[in-house]
């Protein structure tokens, strides 16, 4: 089956089923992997390989991952994919209604709780990491004074930016270009703000 580019989650259910902690570790680190067996997605997360299958098979039911083709190994064991290649959950498609939107917002602070908990383990082990690495980071902060469109304007263009470059990574991963390469996460927000 052919994964989707990035799938909108405009349900309630999916919503719910991708909110939970240790679904969206799993998830993030699935979609890292490409492919994993719950035994190698239990060692990352320090739980019990049955626990993972069970949340494994709770993102399944709502079409976010699906079994991947074997890969060697033990033939009894399932291997899992992420159906596309990432999620969005957009603020519009939880707004008509007060539980929703109350969901919504729980799985935003999740997913921004888990974010800057990667950030502070990055910070954390910085000195791990090569002066090349450390130096590449970016670390910034831009305050402009913007409209909604011009906002909204700039997200798309900050996505297909990083849609090019993970494609091109892809790509180059494809043809046995790996020397080097790490994975690196990029958090966008933008927001409006008053002082």
């Amino acid at each position: 089956m052919a994964r989707e580019e990035t799938r909108p989650i405009t349900d309630l259910g999916t919503l719910k089923a991708l909110t939970h902690p240790l679904r969206m570790r799993l998830y993030r680190l699935l979609y890292v992997a490409r492919t994993a067996t719950a035994s190698q997605l239990a060692d990352q997360v320090d739980e019990a390989v049955s626990l993972v299958s069970y949340h494994l098979r709770k993102l399944a039911e709502h079409g976010l991952i699906e079994e991947a083709d074997r890969q060697g190994g033990d033939g009894r064991e399932r291997w899992w994919r992420p159906t596309s290649h990432g999620v969005s959950i957009r603020d519009k498609d939880f707004r008509d209604a007060p539980e929703r939107a109350a969901a919504h917002l729980a799985a935003t602070r999740l997913f921004h709780d888990q974010r800057a908990e990667m950030y502070r383990r990055y910070l954390d082990e910085r000195a791990t990491w090569s002066a090349e690495w450390n130096a590449a980071a970016p670390d910034s902060e831009s305050l402009v004074r913007l409209t909604a469109a011009e906002l909204e304007e700039l997200g798309a263009e900050l996505m297909a930016l990083l849609r090019r470059y993970e494609e091109k990574s892809r790509s180059a991963e494809a043809a046995g270009d790996t020397a080097g390469r790490e994975n690196v996460a990029l958090h966008v927000y933008g927001f409006p703000f008053r002082v």
